[in-house]
């Protein structure tokens, strides 16, 4: 499984360039909202500007008639204040909404063309974070973090800029904490970094936890697995927990220390503020203004670290989210690829050997035919390599060596879907998704018709159970059909494949969850479905394959036989001896 470590930068501005690229269509709401934060800013710089004119002007003078004018506009500064922050929280939310949009789809759409190697190695939890947690956290950044900042660097350029204008020696004397406060800020960012993409990744562990144990929740019951997973859980949790902490106490030390030194440039105007009043070198309402300042000042130092903590958890996120989206396909299209008008079903394994991991062979030197319109049963113990033969020809995965040919041309040459498009998959675990019975059966295709999909169900003998039900067609599934019945879901699943009428169809282990009853409800079905096609098995159940025309007999990798059921019982082989037990087995269960 691979493994979920990031080890990037601080701050890489090439991911946020390409954060930025799906804000398409808002680039006119994001100057919006810049302008409107800087409009902001400049109001909020007002207020004890106006103080300090009151103050100087009115109240020191003892001239009480101009304060209505300076009461009036500051009501109107508090009003225009509000009316500006609504519209500013309006467009930013309205820019992350459409960025988490945009990159969901993205990120979606990318995960369906990943070819299945990717799934072996990651687990669905961690998708999952993907593609909920980690956009949020995107979202968070722009909401809260980059467009903000303009507005906190825009207050800082502006009471730097006021307090130096009105009181040069004062202004610098406060100014002298701003060493201690850029240390404590790097000091803080450095623990905190590390804490942000901890919390990101034990998160992503305890999605990828709890998915698959109330996926699996019947076999975690059935074997009293509860306890045990329970402690597994915890021990996740809990590291989950402990960067989450970590992140805390370190916002606990940050908050009280940036108050501090407030309190300490503070006492500086205070100090100094009150010698320079009283040799003349400064006014009341310049004191005045300059405390207000200065409480002003060290505010949006503070949004600054909490908006670059913000950013820092979105660059972490952006990382993940970012790898998994340069994570391109092993299986893909040609640069020139063919699309067949019309295809035989004639298929040829060509000296093939394939590896999961490029390193053990699970098939070495595979060669056989299958002409158009037969049918070949594949037979072997558990791990012969079976189904990997069925996922090759999908091309689900690619062969390391030799090939296979469809119609006398190398599959990798055709179109994808073309090719997936001539072929229907019969798989032993059906996946039924929620949704109706119509809507499983034709997967959703808007040009196949509810007439179609009941011809379909009918062909399987899967219409007299449907009528019963208290929707019919329309009846709605639980997740994985979990309201249906074993045999009722191996049924829906042989209309799902019928109904496209593809050329070529494999049944892997199909009807090995059905009934008696059923499975004679279904031979007929599967002898029309099998006429006229290239038809290829994969059975344990050695008594349902009697009838195809030829049976490969597959162990450890190897293809050992090859004939007739007549054919290779008379050898006296492999599958003479898996017969044998089976009818062993059957005689037995009889006795």
């Amino acid at each position: 499984m691979e493994k979920d470590e990031i080890t990037g930068k601080v701050y890489d501005v090439r991911l946020v360039r390409r954060i930025a690229a799906y804000t398409k269509g808002t680039r006119g709401r994001v100057a919006i909202a810049v302008a409107l934060i800087i409009a902001v800013s400049f109001l909020q710089l007002l207020a004890p500007w106006f103080t300090k004119q009151a103050i100087d002007i009115y109240v020191t003078q003892d001239n009480l008639n101009g304060l209505n004018t300076i009461i009036f506009w500051y009501i109107v500064v508090i009003v225009a204040l509000f009316a500006l922050q609504y519209f500013q929280a309006l467009t930013t939310q309205f820019i992350g909404q459409k960025l988490m949009y945009n990159l969901r789809d993205h990120i979606f759409g990318h995960i369906q063309n990943l070819s299945l190697s990717f799934f072996d190695k990651n687990p669905v939890g961690r998708l999952m974070t993907r593609v909920t947690s980690d956009v949020e956290s995107l979202n968070q950044m722009f909401t809260q973090g980059v467009v903000n900042i303009f507005g906190d660097i825009f207050l800082l350029i502006g009471i730097v800029t006021l307090m130096l204008r009105m009181n040069t020696e004062l202004a610098l004397w406060t100014f002298t904490v701003i060493p201690v406060l850029f240390f404590i800020t790097l000091v803080f960012k450095r623990k905190v970094r590390l804490a942000f993409r901890e919390i990101r990744k034990w998160l992503a562990r305890i999605n990828s936890y709890v998915q698959e144990n109330i996926t699996g929740m019947h076999v975690v019951q059935i074997f009293n697995r509860e306890e045990h997973n329970f402690k597994v859980f915890a021990k996740i949790n809990r590291a989950h927990t402990d960067a989450y902490v970590r992140t805390v106490s370190y916002y606990a030390v940050f908050y009280p220390a940036i108050e501090l030194v407030s309190a300490i440039a503070l006492s500086i105007v205070l100090v100094r503020g009150g010698l320079l009043k009283a040799e003349g070198l400064a006014t009341y309402g310049a004191l005045v203004a300059f405390i207000q300042y200065a409480q002003m000042f060290f505010r949006p130092i503070s949004d600054l670290s909490d908006k670059f903590n913000v950013l820092q958890g979105a660059i972490a996120s952006a990382e993940r989210v970012f790898k998994l989206l340069d994570t391109r396909p092993e299986i893909f299209n040609p640069a020139q690829p063919v699309i067949p008008q019309h295809v035989e079903g004639h298929i040829r394994f060509k000296d093939v050997s394939f590896a999961y991991d490029n390193t053990h062979y699970v098939l070495e030197n595979i060669n056989f035919e299958v002409p158009p319109r037969s049918s070949i049963a594949i037979v072997g113990h558990t791990g012969a390599g079976k189904t990997t033969l069925i996922n090759l020809l999908g091309r689900q995965y690619d062969v390391q060596m030799g090939r296979i040919e469809l119609d006398g041309r190398d599959i990798r040459a055709y179109d994808l879907h073309s090719l997936r498009r001539n072929m229907a998959l019969v798989l032993q675990d059906v996946f039924l998704f929620s949704g109706t019975i119509a809507e499983n059966v034709s997967l959703g295709n808007p040009e196949l018709s509810r007439e179609q999909i009941i011809e379909a169900c009918k062909k399987v003998n899967a219409h007299h159970f449907i009528e019963r039900l208290p929707d019919g067609y329309d009846t709605r599934l639980n997740e994985r059909g979990a309201n249906l019945s074993m045999g009722q879901r191996q049924l829906l699943s042989f209309a799902r494949a019928i109904i496209t009428d593809p050329r070529i169809i494999v049944l892997d282990e199909a009807t090995s969850n059905i009934d008696t009853e059923t499975e004679i409800w279904i031979q007929d079905a599967l002898d029309k479905m099998m006429r006229d096609r290239t038809s290829i098995i994969i059975a344990h159940r050695l008594s349902t394959i009697k009838h195809v025309d030829r049976i490969l007999v597959f162990h450890k990798g190897h293809l050992k036989e090859d004939g007739t059921h007549n054919q290779l019982i008379a050898q006296k082989g492999l599958y003479y001896r898996l017969y044998q037990l089976q009818f062993k087995d059957q005689e037995r269960f009889t006795a």
